[in-house]
């Protein structure tokens, strides 16, 4: 259940916010240091959006320090592109960083460290393969075996570690590996694997270097350099904590950073896999990384989220250690709370049914005023014109309606928001049984208020038709039917069919020269932004969220 806004604002108790309350109180440390640290190997996600509202959010939260830093110690898979686009999508959420750091800033420095391990005896290079380092380690199981490289001297090894970086062997012919402990009930300490040869242009590097740190090595001395006070990592690397401590613990670092896990984000009815992600994106089951369906944080933008919404999202859905699934109405919710505030109003027709208002002039055409927003003035008021022949929804009338239906049927009469109050007089049919038209009348009194002698419970919204102009309404939905299809290997079976309906609707004359990605609030019906846009004005919208539908939820 979402809390009411007021409560939601506030800033939530969690367990990391209280230990970094306790550590400053307490004199351990003199300011907050975090790090957002994404693999520039794909765009940012939901799930990072979670980590970025996190580390930042503590760092501003305590008067900290919060650094950018990329990860890039894969180059095959590394790209600048990605790089762009995370510090466009970090600065879109709102927030800016003290300083943006690579972990191939410290090249140099995790190579010296790397050479102090093997000074120490406790890093040594291997010739196994990689299939036969995996063999090696053993299973959760059975305890590994040592290899049979583990015991070269320390001169040897310095030999070998400098050849490599030279570039004087091939891809795979050696790595260097960590000397800890190969019966370790934790796989992750049985000999790790340091660094690995790739002879491959690195975006930032160029050709400087041939052997890469892995992610586990860099991380922890990455943030030892910065300064880091708090690790902040999602709880897939919590059996990596061991590791990342025994790095800091033998080497001699500027600072000794603590690393603490929460539990990721997981969003009900999408997907947040790179590769699940990629799949979707490369079969062309979506129109690309921004498809608005995606839960990536580009597609959410061309959706028409507000960065405020996914913001206070993160925000209710709090900290803790436990894995578990939030449902989508969650995020949905706050982005119409934030919408609700910031959106215009305006009346769309998204599946019409012509409406001739008999009783009115043939010439005539009133000018009705409205505003753009209920509650705030400032936002101006628009011009809706009327005239004799209209358009309603089709969902907003029923020839043989059930008990408390209180739209437009035969016999009954509805008050047209912002107009008057018409009565439907005779329904037409096409030569299949088709409704094509209502012939209605209006009560000429009724402008801007009941009438007095019978009070008129329903309001439609409606577009003139000489007035409105027609535009293409994109319907997306959820992406998949299954609240948790990575579930399954298979989860393309849970691909919902109808995540994405086009239809042909009309909408008041205001939004002709909207702005693309501006959002509005379609009377009656939901969020709705700017789709396409050309020199004749706009041609398409998408929707962003629907509002919420009592009747929808009764029948």
């Amino acid at each position: 259940m979402i809390e009411s806004s007021e409560k939601t604002s506030e800033k939530r108790t969690n367990f990391i916010r209280q230990l970094v309350a306790e550590e400053l109180a307490s004199g351990k440390h003199k300011e907050v240091i975090t790090r957002f640290p994404p693999e520039p190997n794909g765009y940012l996600h939901v799930g990072h959006a979670k980590s970025i509202c996190l580390n930042f959010g503590i760092a501003e939260e305590f008067g900290g320090r919060c650094y950018l830093r990329f990860d890039d110690t894969n180059p095959i898979k590394e790209e600048e592109e990605y790089v762009n686009a995370i510090i466009e999508d970090v600065r879109w959420l709102g927030f800016e960083w003290c300083a943006m750091t690579h972990s191939s800033d410290y090249y140099q420095e995790l190579y010296d460290y790397a050479v102090d391990l093997i000074k120490q005896g406790k890093a040594y290079v291997d010739s196994l393969s990689m299939e036969e380092i995996r063999a090696y380690r053993g299973t959760l199981q059975e305890p590994g075996r040592e290899s049979p490289y583990r015991n070269r001297s320390v001169e040897e090894n310095l030999d070998l570690f400098a050849r490599m970086k030279a570039g004087e062997f091939a891809d795979g012919a050696h790595v260097l590996r960590a000397r800890i402990d190969m019966q370790s009930g934790n796989v992750n300490m049985r000999d790790p694997v340091l660094y690995r040869i790739r002879h491959a242009h690195h975006q930032r590097t160029g050709d400087a270097w041939c052997i890469y740190p892995m992610y586990d090595y860099a991380h922890p001395l990455s943030d030892a350099l910065e300064k880091i006070t708090h690790s902040l990592c999602t709880l897939e690397f919590q059996d990596h904590r061991p590791l990342y401590d025994w790095f800091i613990d033998n080497l001699v670092v500027p600072a000794k950073p603590i690393q603490t896990e929460f539990a990721r984000l997981n969003l009900s009815h999408t997907v947040t896999s790179k590769r699940k992600l990629r799949q979707l994106v490369e079969e062309k089951i979506v129109e690309g990384w921004d498809d608005p369906r995606l839960p990536t944080l580009r597609g959410m933008r061309k959706r028409g989220y507000p960065p405020a919404a996914i913001r206070q999202f993160c925000e209710i859905i709090g900290i803790s250690r436990s894995d578990s699934i939030i449902d989508m109405s969650v995020l949905e919710e706050c982005v119409r709370a934030e919408l609700n505030k910031t959106a215009k109003r305006a009346m769309c027709v998204l599946d019409p049914l012509k409406v001739v208002i008999e009783n009115y002039p043939q010439d005539k055409v009133e000018n009705l005023t409205a505003q753009f927003h209920p509650q705030d003035p400032a936002a101006g008021h628009r011009t809706i014109p009327f005239c004799r022949e209209i358009y309603i929804d089709q969902s907003d009338f029923m020839e043989n309606p059930p008990k408390n239906y209180f739209r437009l049927s035969p016999g009954t009469e509805v008050r047209l928001r912002y107009g008057y109050v018409i009565r439907c007089n005779e329904v037409i049919h096409d030569a299949q049984g088709k409704i094509i038209e209502l012939r209605c009348t209006y009560d000429q009194d009724t402008l801007g208020k009941n009438p007095p002698d019978r009070k008129v419970k329903g309001v439609i919204h409606w577009v003139s038709c000489e007035h409105a102009f027609p535009v293409k309404i994109y319907q997306y939905d959820r992406l998949f039917n299954d609240a948790n299809p990575a579930r399954e290997k298979d989860f393309l079976q849970f691909l919902n069919p109808d995540s994405l309906e086009v239809r042909q609707g009309f909408c008041e004359p205001s939004l002709l020269t909207q702005p693309l990605h501006e959002v509005f609030q379609f009377e009656r019906l939901g969020y709705y932004a700017v789709n396409q846009v050309d020199g004749g004005g706009v041609k398409a919208f998408h929707r962003v969220v629907d509002l919420k539908d009592t009747w929808g939820k009764i029948s």
